[in-house]
C-alpha cells in the first residue's frame, strides 16, 4: 500500500475521529451525497458514517460518507410547491418595465430586460 494510502487508512476512526478511508477505498454499505442522489436517495438525518480523504489541489480533500441501510428515498414536491417554484421562476423572467416574460431570466444589474435597457420598444 502506498504511504499517501496508508496515512489516510483508518477504517476504525482512532486517527481522525471517524472511519476513514482512501480515494475509492471505502467499502460497500457507504456512499456520498452524489452518490445516494443518483440512487434516488437522500441522508435522512443520519450522521456521517465514514469520510475519504485524498491528496487535492490546495491540500487535503475530504468527501462524507453516508450508510445506504439508513438512506431513505427523496422526497417530490407537492403539486403547490411545484406551481409555486414555477411562479418565482416566472417573476424572474418577467420585465418590470415593459411586462413581457422574456425567454431568459432579467439580468439583476440591468433591472430590466435588454429591449427596454437599450432604449428600444418591446417586441
Amino acid at each position: 500500500m502506498p504511504r499517501i494510502r496508508a496515512s489516510y487508512f483508518d477504517p476504525e476512526g482512532d486517527r481522525y475521529g471517524i472511519p476513514t478511508f482512501w480515494w475509492q477505498g471505502a467499502p460497500d454499505g457507504y456512499a456520498t451525497r452524489r452518490q445516494l442522489t443518483a440512487r434516488g436517495l437522500r441522508p435522512g438525518g443520519q450522521p456521517i458514517a465514514a469520510q475519504i480523504l485524498w491528496r487535492g489541489v490546495g491540500g487535503t480533500r475530504v468527501a462524507y460518507l453516508y450508510r445506504l441501510d439508513l438512506a431513505r428515498p427523496k422526497r417530490t414536491a407537492t403539486p403547490a410547491q411545484r406551481r409555486a417554484i414555477s411562479a418565482a421562476l416566472r417573476a424572474r423572467r418577467t420585465c418590470p418595465t415593459c411586462g413581457q416574460v422574456r425567454g431568459y431570466y432579467i439580468p439583476h444589474s440591468l433591472g430590466e430586460c435588454l429591449d427596454c435597457h437599450d432604449g428600444r420598444p418591446g417586441r
